[in-house]
This record gives C-alpha cells, sequence and structure tokens, in this order.
C-alpha cells in the first residue's frame, strides 16, 4: 500500500500546480475583459479576490481592491496562501520529498517555472508584462500535467495526483460560476445587458470552456447553456460532473473507499439530477453553496480516510 504521506502529497502537489494555472488564467481573462468593457461599465478587480476565497484576508492587507493591489495579492503576496508564488512554491516542496516516484523531466519543468516566476516577477505585476508572464505560468503547468500524464506509471500514486487535479478543477469551477455567472443570472441591469455576451464568454474562458462550449453547443453564449455545459457536460475535463467523475474512478481503486464514495455520490448527483432552469430561476447562489460544502466534506472525508499527516503536505 502506498504511504500516506506519500500519497498526501502527490494529491496537494496536483492541487497547488492547478491552482497556480487557474489564478494566471483568471487574471488574464478578466484583463481582457476589462479592455473589451466600456469605460462607462464598472466591473472592477473585487470579483478575482471573491472567487479566491479570500476576501477578508485580503481587505486586512489593502484598503481598496484596485488593479495594483488584486494582482500583486494574486500573484505575489504571501500573506495569500493560494497566490501564483505560493502555489508554485508549494508544489515544487511536496515534489522535492516525491521525487523518487515522480519521472525527472517532472521535477526540471516545475523548477524552471518557479524561477521564472521569481526573476520575472516586476514583469508579471506590469500591465505591460502580464500577458506574456500569465501565459508562461498557464503554459509551464500544463506543461508540467502533461509530463506527468505521459511519462509517470498511473499507479496509486498517479491516482492521488489525479484526484487532487480533480478536487481543485471542481473547486475553481463552482467558485467561478459563484461569482461570475451569479451576477449575470437572471435579474441582469439594462446598462449590462448589451454586454452579456462578453460577460458570459469571460466566464466560459475563465475555464479554458469557449471553443469545446461552442462545439458542443453550436449556439451563441448564452447563460443557461453556458450553465448546463459547465456543471453537467460529461466530456469537457473542467466541468463539474467530469471532474467528479474522474475523483470516482480513482477512488474505485483504493482500499477503504466506502465512506468517501458515499460522499462522492451525493455531490454527482447534485449536479447530475439538478435543474438548470429552476436553481436559475429560484436562485442559484444556494446550489453553489450546497455544492461547495459538499466537496468541502468530500476533501475532508479523503484527508481522514487515506492522509495520516494531516496537513503536512499543505
Amino acid at each position: 500500500m502506498l504511504l500516506s504521506s506519500v500519497a498526501e502529497r502527490m494529491y496537494w502537489m496536483a492541487r497547488y500546480i492547478e491552482r497556480a494555472e487557474n489564478t494566471a488564467r483568471i487574471l488574464l481573462v478578466h484583463n481582457n475583459l476589462m479592455l473589451d468593457m466600456p469605460r462607462r461599465i464598472s466591473i472592477g478587480w473585487e470579483p478575482l479576490v471573491f472567487i479566491m476565497g479570500s476576501a477578508n484576508v485580503f481587505r486586512e492587507h489593502y484598503s481598496e481592491a484596485s488593479e495594483r493591489n488584486v494582482v500583486r495579492y494574486l500573484v505575489s503576496d504571501k500573506n495569500n496562501p493560494n497566490c501564483i508564488s505560493c502555489s508554485l512554491a508549494m508544489a515544487r516542496e511536496n515534489l522535492r520529498t516525491t521525487r523518487a516516484i515522480v519521472p525527472r523531466a517532472a521535477w526540471e519543468t516545475l523548477n524552471d517555472l518557479f524561477e521564472f516566476t521569481r526573476e520575472n516577477l516586476a514583469a508579471g505585476l506590469s500591465r505591460r508584462g502580464r500577458y506574456t508572464y500569465m501565459k508562461r505560468v498557464i503554459d509551464g503547468c500544463q506543461l508540467l500535467t502533461g509530463k506527468l500524464s505521459g511519462t509517470m506509471s498511473h499507479d496509486l500514486s498517479y491516482g492521488f495526483l489525479r484526484m487532487g487535479r480533480n478536487m481543485e478543477r471542481t473547486d475553481m469551477t463552482t467558485r467561478v460560476i459563484d461569482v461570475r455567472a451569479t451576477n449575470l443570472l437572471p435579474n441582469q441591469t439594462d446598462e449590462l445587458k448589451p454586454f452579456e455576451d462578453i460577460q458570459w464568454k469571460s466566464v466560459l474562458d475563465s475555464l479554458t470552456a469557449y471553443q469545446m462550449y461552442r462545439r458542443h453547443v453550436h449556439v451563441r453564449v448564452r447563460g443557461r447553456q453556458a450553465l448546463r455545459f459547465l456543471l453537467q457536460e460529461t466530456e469537457f475535463p473542467r466541468s463539474v460532473q467530469y471532474c467528479l467523475t474522474e475523483i470516482e474512478q480513482c477512488l474505485h481503486r483504493l482500499p477503504g473507499n466506502e465512506a468517501s464514495l458515499r460522499v462522492l455520490g451525493r455531490v454527482l448527483r447534485m449536479v447530475q439530477e439538478v435543474a438548470i432552469d429552476r436553481i436559475v430561476r429560484e436562485g442559484l447562489d444556494d446550489f453553489i453553496d450546497e455544492l461547495q460544502r459538499v466537496h468541502g466534506e468530500l476533501h475532508e472525508q479523503l484527508t481522514t480516510t487515506y492522509f495520516v499527516l494531516q496537513g503536512s503536505a499543505a
């Protein structure tokens, strides 16, 4: 049986890699959205802090949610353990302590990315260098994910890595929906209505979902169809249902999986059986809050069952 400490490190390494990629992408997409929207439409940068779930910590250290403050907080502020710099540092530490079971090419890729973000931090915080910096983070994380998938044995160690990746993707997809989509459905102001397509495209772009949405749905971006795609699409690797199904496949290979599968079954049924029109009409917030709560229960159950040294890798 795989050592619990190794399983935990693999799980958290994958989560941190995914977190860094996701954070870079929402910064990049929001930056583009700000350029696309007219100056008279005020969107601001604070929604990004809410997506990352750290508004209270942000307010303790910054007096206003300006572009400069939010970008610094999400990229390199050590008071924010979920920032890009901290996420990559934690991923690197977890990988360093499990190098014996991970291909060397993966370690080299992560190390190179970590060094790039440190050496080019000033550029990443500037408007001029932001696009190149974020794109490099996204591409580096995807390269690392691809190397792990293509060169690492798909044994129990890789199963925990795969679970971590999909737990983080589920979490980010629900966070983006919670903050972005709930402001668009269903009572949109007359001022924002002409820009609905742009806003919904940014929601999909935040999850690299726009092109696949158009391929599967074959219509212009509409709120209910986009929401259904992000929650229930069975073939898109960042939809909630797809990620949960991936976790289920991993769990079936593990011993002592009964409790975790029960919790997973609850959250999977929530997503599969939900009527999109109803939750849009009655309140998307309540559904997403409950979904995130049960998802948190799943993480706690995985921790309790498989990670004896709780919190050591996180």
